[in-house]
């Protein structure tokens, strides 16, 4: 039925027709409300009972209260919806029924006070909503004038919803803590969804040619000047005019509406005031503000990157400025109208454009084409004014840059994709989002990117992440209106999951560089070893018993002892063992009989080491009967004995090895002022790597090696990326397959490389 009402028609939908869609929209945004305060009461009465500050004879009375109107909660849900539906036939029948039209009769205290209450609600209820309940009033009015009845009473008004909600539970008794609990939340429901009710009624009943109109100036018989169709924007061969460029002579103002079209203070303005509390959200259009002198420059960019002018470069078609002749300016207020329309329906083609299938600004133009046409807007006489052009370009920069410089990938397209709409309303409505880095909708951008780098949904963890990153896009795509708060309750709710798998990355980074500093301990030990093993070995001839003991069991000891044990003491007991060894061998060979007491001495700290290597009771014995057989014959041959190279000495660090994207490239020539920038990054760094597919990752500085100054980076899961030397980054730097001063944050480092890249003439 929608799609038939939708458009510009010559002649009126039947006016039948039109009220049954509008009773259609009513219903099945209202319908649900009833069944939706269960909850909020059952959680007051919890919330009672678990204070105690009432009279316990009062919470069992309130208590089997709820559990009654639990009991009845189909036959009250039935009740409401019939009595929404039965608004729209009093509204054709002039039977309609007011509040005070009921028949006069005793009443109950309960009742008195339900309809005072309803009372008072249903005044707040108008004047918040007055403005787009005055066009609907003069809506329903031209309705009931063509079906050629008087007008009666607005059937989705304050006063009927209220009527329908005290028809549903005024025969209920309840105390005054449910009863002014069940107003409140059904206060709160209400606002939840009357904007979007107006609007999309309004939007119904202007489209089927219920409203009042303004004729357009028409325009001068002259030849036109190429004028942009509205929706076509610079890259797709139009352009904003120069700054300061006048108006064509006799074009019409920017106020004017075009023939046949709402104007702005008709259907634009009603949406954005329906689309709740229009009257506190003030959309940068209707006032000056006083930009920040990075705004300032940003949006000088993108006018001299529209007009193609920057640094003297030649104009290419698709960027070069045309003047808008003929067509008025859109008020903000109806692109927040179109937008408000648009913003629920599957983003398909934002998901294409940021895949690659052509320029989301583009995509985003077609559809607010479509959106003000289903206004009742003629796109042929509009025209996006700069500052929406700026809104609808820096949006789609910003979401092009997110998806250049982070891992983003299939499945966060279609998330991001549901988002585009929404930025670009708060773009037009509060310009602090590109100024404050403490910006609720900044901060929800920054956390869903997050939630989605990366993420290939490979635990349950992440998969969790994608899921709640998922749905805090699709709340703010079905219930932003102008209220920013919407940004501040999706970013907690992510928050408070982001903050549990940040604590997951700690440990996992923690336990990370626990393992590289045991290895990199036990490799510093390692090498020491071989130095004292080594130096002993070539001091003086052995016999191959001592040589073999000291190049195994000994060396295998002193690595033990310099990575276990901080004591002096026992680092000297471990190299007395070798120089008593070479001396037991020096004595022998001179048949000097000291050697006996050599060995007898030694043979705790033999035993010792033996033990450190894994060599039990019988075989040590098996050892030792071997080295004093070696030693008791003085013509033993000896000989000096060479140091054999490690067989585990590329096991060690195979691992890492295989991670490294620069592996051994600090052998080769490289930048010292680059490697000193490498040298000064510390843990919390972020710096941004280019992998084999050439895409920039992020990556952070997790671990800074206090024994090598090699660096653990790290993904935004804590899983490692490489550990480096500072000279191996500086060799990626040059490559430039490695970018320093990555920001943290996804939105500020996309706005930074939109600068750049319009600086550069590069988008």
């Amino acid at each position: 039925m929608l799609g038939r009402l939708n458009g510009l028609h010559d002649a009126r939908t039947d006016p039948v027709q039109v009220l049954e869609e509008v009773k259609r929209l009513a219903v099945e945004q209202l319908g649900s409300i009833p069944g939706a305060l269960y909850a909020h009461l059952d959680a007051y009465v919890n919330d009672v009972v678990r204070r105690k500050d009432e009279d316990p004879r009062v919470l069992r009375n309130e208590q089997g209260m709820l559990r009654l109107l639990q009991l009845h909660a189909a036959t009250r849900l039935m009740r409401f919806r019939e009595r929404l539906a039965r608004g729209f036939e009093e509204f054709r029948s002039l039977a309609s029924a007011t509040l005070g039209s009921a028949p006069l009769g005793l009443v109950g205290d309960n009742q008195i006070e339900f309809y005072l209450d309803g009372q008072r609600l249903s005044e707040n209820l108008g004047q918040r909503y007055s403005r787009p309940l005055k066009m609907l009033d003069s809506r329903f009015e031209a309705v009931a004038m063509a079906i050629g009845i008087p007008a009666g009473a607005n059937p989705i008004g304050p006063g009927r919803l209220v009527d329908a909600f005290i028809d549903c539970f005024g025969d209920a008794e309840l105390t005054d803590g449910l009863r002014s609990e069940l107003f409140k939340h059904f206060e709160l429901e209400l606002h939840r969804v009357l904007g979007d009710l107006y609007a999309r009624a309004n939007a119904v009943l202007a489209s089927a040619g219920y409203g009042a109109f303004e004729p357009l100036a028409r325009p001068p018989e002259r030849a036109p000047a190429p004028v942009p169709a509205f929706g076509q924007g610079p890259a797709a061969g139009t352009a904003g005019p120069p700054p300061g460029a006048a108006a064509a002579p006799g074009a019409p103002g920017p106020g004017a509406a075009q023939a046949g079209a709402p104007a702005a203070s008709d259907g634009g303005e009603a949406r954005a005031q329906a689309n709740g509390e229009g009257a506190t959200a003030t959309p940068i259009g209707g006032r000056p503000l006083s930009l920040s002198p990075a705004l300032q420059e940003l949006r000088q960019l993108l006018h001299q990157w529209r007009q193609g002018v920057v640094r003297g470069d030649a104009v290419r078609p698709e960027h070069a400025p045309e003047r808008r002749v003929g067509r008025r300016e859109l008020k903000v207020e109806e692109v927040v109208s179109v937008l408000s329309l648009l913003q629920p329906e599957p983003p398909d083609s934002f998901a294409r454009a940021l895949a690659g299938s052509g320029r989301l600004n583009n995509a985003i133009r077609e559809h607010l084409v479509d959106g003000a046409r289903r206004l009742g807007i003629d796109p042929d006489q509009a025209t996006l004014s700069e500052q929406e052009e700026d809104a609808v370009d820096l949006v789609s920069l910003l979401f092009e840059q997110l998806f250049r410089s982070h891992a983003l990938l299939d499945r966060a397209r279609r998330l991001y994709a549901r988002l585009v709409l929404p930025y670009v309303k708060v773009a037009l409505l509060d310009e602090g989002m590109f100024v404050s880095r403490e910006h609720p909708a900044r901060k929800l951008l920054d956390a869903i990117t997050e939630a989605c780098e990366g993420n290939t949904a490979a635990t349950p963890q992440e998969r969790e992440l994608l899921d709640r990153a998922s749905h805090a896009a699709q709340k703010v795509a079905s219930e932003f209106r102008q209220d920013i708060a919407i940004f501040e309750a999706a970013h907690a709710e992510l928050e408070a999951l982001l903050r549990q798998q940040r604590r997951r990355v700690q440990l996992q980074e923690e336990r990370a560089a626990q393992a590289i500093f045991g290895r990199e301990r036990l490799n510093r030990a390692r090498d020491q070893a071989d130095e004292i093993v080594r130096a002993r070995l070539a001091a003086q001839p052995l016999t191959d018993a001592v040589a073999q003991f000291l190049i195994g069991p000994w060396r295998h000891y002193l690595v033990q002892v310099l990575v276990r044990e901080s004591s002096a003491d026992r680092q000297a007991e471990a190299l007395r063992l070798g120089d008593g060894l070479a001396m037991a061998d020096e004595f022998a060979s001179q048949l000097n009989p000291r050697v006996a007491d050599q060995l007898i001495g030694l043979l705790p700290l033999m035993k010792r080491c033996l033990e450190s290597s894994g060599v039990d009771e019988t075989g040590a014995q098996h050892e030792l009967a071997r080295l004093v057989h070696a030693l008791a014959f003085p013509d033993t041959p000896r000989q000096t004995h060479a140091l054999p190279p490690r067989e585990d000495a590329g096991d060690d660090e195979g691992d890492e090895r295989r991670l490294w994207l620069a592996g051994g490239k600090d052998t080769v020539p490289h930048d010292p002022a680059l490697a000193e920038r490498m040298r000064r990054l510390q843990p919390g760094d972020w710096v941004r790597l280019r992998n084999a597919q050439g895409d920039l990752v992020a990556a952070k500085v997790a671990w800074l090696s206090p024994l090598t100054g090699r660096l653990l980076l790290v993904d935004r899961r804590g899983a490692r990326v490489m550990i480096a030397s500072a000279e191996e980054l500086a060799v990626l730097a040059a490559e430039d397959r490695l970018v320093l001063a990555a920001d943290s944050r996804p939105f500020d480092e996309a706005m930074q490389r939109v600068r750049e890249a319009l600086r550069n003439h590069d988008t």
